[in-house]
């Protein structure tokens, strides 16, 4: 894996590519997004080029006049790799490498060698091991069969390129299955988890967004919680579960989730998937959306599309527009989606706000119930205070009666002191 690794302070040239039929703002967009991703792996982007063409080259993606003079920019600037901003097959890497005398990486070995740098915990490991070898499987077949192709054709004629190409296909096998095996078991210490917060019905929300909107520092500056946010694409991978105190609604969890990007590697997707369960089981999603780029719209695009990809429409959705403090105030009348809250996750500036909308959707999970307390039970208004939101008090003749809003384990819980 290591030659597809960029290394510390690496000398980049970046490729932005696409298709006459794609727009050119989008090329470039990208193309800034992939010089982002070289800066997070620690790379040193030092040149770009861009080439839109009528259709893909298969032998070398783009075209060999291209071809040519990335090979002359990486002579003269002494890069050591070059980033497509595209998948390449097997072939399509070797030729590049051949022909350009450097390390050829796309974007999406670029991503999963992100993931490798920021993988902290047993989980997240396996999660990048797996997406690095679904990723590497077809590859493999592409760069096998050109080098080492059947020596004939027949009984008998099988060649040595074909053995080796099927050893290295079974091995991979082999261990696609046991991390997946792995993760199974990792997935289902989680569900248990969630099935603990269930029964004692937590309301849960989940922190979904684009790569590097602020998730973490939201995360952060809603629940105390230290955990490590910077101002990089992908600096979270492992899901984080905090508690959430809000004023006007019970206690809640909040989790915060890998970042999305466009493009983002089916691989990665798959192997994703348990962490990506935490968003799935959530109550509320909670969007992030960096209200100061000025990407944000195509953003808020990707992040949509990936929502109906796992199916969660129906949830709800709370719209944070983040770094508001940054962002100049037009750009707050150019926002179409609602609910939303536009807050600063460094000044604090719009967490009361963000606190009481969050509270008022957890609210609406909730039914009003009548309950009824004697005079020598009326201490037990103060536990049930923390735990549901009393909505008004009414004198009775030997006692008190409260209306209050409770999710349905909380009514079983205080079925005793229920008005029939």
């Amino acid at each position: 894996m290591n030659e597809l690794r960029i290394r510390d302070k690496d000398k980049v040239i970046v490729v932005g590519v696409g298709l006459k039929t794609e727009p050119l703002t989008e090329i470039k967009e990208n193309l800034c997004e992939l010089e982002e991703l070289v800066s997070a792996a620690g790379g040193e982007v030092i040149g770009s080029t861009v080439q839109v063409l009528p259709q893909w080259n298969p032998s070398t993606l783009i075209g060999s006049g291209k071809v040519t003079d990335i090979k002359e920019m990486v002579q003269e600037s002494g890069a050591q790799v070059v980033v497509i901003d595209h998948q390449l097959s097997g072939i399509q890497s070797r030729n590049l490498q051949t022909e350009i005398g450097v390390r050829i990486i796309d974007r999406t070995q670029l991503i999963l060698d992100i993931f490798a740098q920021r993988a902290r915990t047993y989980e997240g490991k396996l999660q990048v091991e797996l997406a690095q070898l679904l990723d590497q499987m077809p590859r493999m077949i592409g760069a096998w069969q050109d080098s080492l192709s059947r020596l004939g054709g027949g009984i008998g004629t099988r060649g040595p390129g074909e053995t080796a190409l099927e050893n290295d296909r079974r091995r991979a096998k082999e261990k696609i299955a046991l991390i997946k095996k792995k993760l199974e078991e990792v997935s289902q210490h989680r569900s248990q988890h969630r099935q603990s917060r269930r029964r004692n019905e937590v309301p849960s929300f989940a922190l979904i967004g684009y790569t590097n909107s602020g998730k973490s520092s939201l995360l952060n500056r809603l629940t105390g919680a230290q955990v490590m946010a910077k101002n990089m694409l992908f600096a979270t991978l492992d899901p984080t579960t905090r508690k959430v105190f809000l004023d006007e609604g019970p206690p809640a969890v909040v989790t915060d989730t890998v970042g999305f990007i466009r493009k983002l590697p089916t691989q990665l997707i798959e192997a994703f998937k348990a962490t990506l369960e935490e968003s799935a089981e959530a109550d509320i999603l909670l969007h992030v959306i960096d209200l100061s780029s000025p990407n944000m719209e195509r953003q808020i695009e990707v992040v949509d599309g990936l929502i109906k990809e796992f199916k969660w429409e129906d949830k709800k959705i709370i719209h944070i527009f983040n770094k508001v403090d940054v962002a100049s105030v037009d750009r707050q009348f150019r926002v179409k989606q609602f609910p939303r809250v536009f807050v600063s996750a460094l000044t604090g500036q719009g967490f009361e706000q963000l606190k009481k909308v969050m509270a008022d959707s957890i609210n609406e999970m909730q039914t009003e119930v009548e309950l009824y307390f004697s005079h020598t039970q009326e201490f037990k208004i103060y536990d049930l205070s923390r735990e549901a939101k009393i909505t008004r008090k009414e004198p009775a003749t030997e006692g008190t009666v409260c209306y209050a809003l409770m999710t349905p384990t909380l009514i079983n819980k205080w079925r005793d002191f229920l008005v029939k």
